[in-house]
């Protein structure tokens, strides 16, 4: 399974968003968080960011909906034409009908867990997604400090997708950075999302390959 490396809008310059998006051009993904204040104590980006980074972007839009009523607005955000929706566990009331929905759409489908939620309740429907999202902070704001307790639920996913025989990819987000890669790609992710530690960084775009060799030296 090869290494995604999928950079996090929230972090950088929205007045220049194309210059921005440009930096990350040969990043596999630009990741996109949408807030609405009540899922997560943050509001952020939307609809109308949404559609300008899918114009913009070289890359594919990978958006990840922290929000509540996902069954109704996650195929909104596949019609704006985004390659990867992930909506929340917590939030979804019919999560195989909404992966369905996407899928009719040509649009991969990914479900999102808080640190606190655990994976063994969604095994069962595994081959309903692409992808599995592991929180590494709690869903809210950028910046944050990784949180290492997520190791094991990252390595109990992969040792579930293994055993099914399936092609679901495992993507961690928060806290990502060069210090913290290398473990979570060890422990069995393989699509990492890093916001502040690409944007924040005096060369975004060599960052990008900085992390995609650390985490490719640690898969197995």
């Amino acid at each position: 399974m090869s290494v995604v490396i999928s950079p996090s809008i929230l972090n950088c310059d929205f007045g220049h968003l194309a210059d921005e998006l440009s930096k990350i051009a040969h990043a596999d993904y630009a990741h996109v968080d949408i807030m609405d204040n009540h899922f997560v104590p943050n509001l952020a980006l939307g609809l109308p960011i949404v559609e300008a980074a899918v114009a913009y972007s070289q890359i594919p839009v990978d958006a990840h909906l922290m929000i509540e009523e996902p069954d109704r607005w996650a195929p909104v955000y596949a019609e704006l034409g985004c390659a990867s929706v992930s909506f929340h566990a917590e939030a979804v009331q019919a999560p195989v009908r909404l992966a369905r929905e996407l899928h009719a759409m040509g649009t991969r489908a990914s479900l999102a867990l808080r640190p606190a939620t655990p994976i063994e309740p969604y095994l069962d429907i595994l081959a309903e997604f692409d992808q599995i999202l592991i929180m590494t902070v709690e869903p809210g704001f950028g910046g944050q400090s990784f949180l290492d307790s997520m190791l094991p639920k990252i390595a109990r996913t992969r040792d579930a997708v293994r055993r099914s025989g399936l092609d679901v990819w495992i993507q961690i987000d928060g806290g990502v950075s060069r210090s913290t890669i290398e473990r979570a790609a060890e422990a069995g992710a393989n699509n990492f999302v890093a916001g502040s530690a690409v944007f924040k960084s005096e060369d975004a775009s060599a960052e990008v390959d900085l992390l995609r060799r650390l985490a490719e030296s640690h898969m197995h």
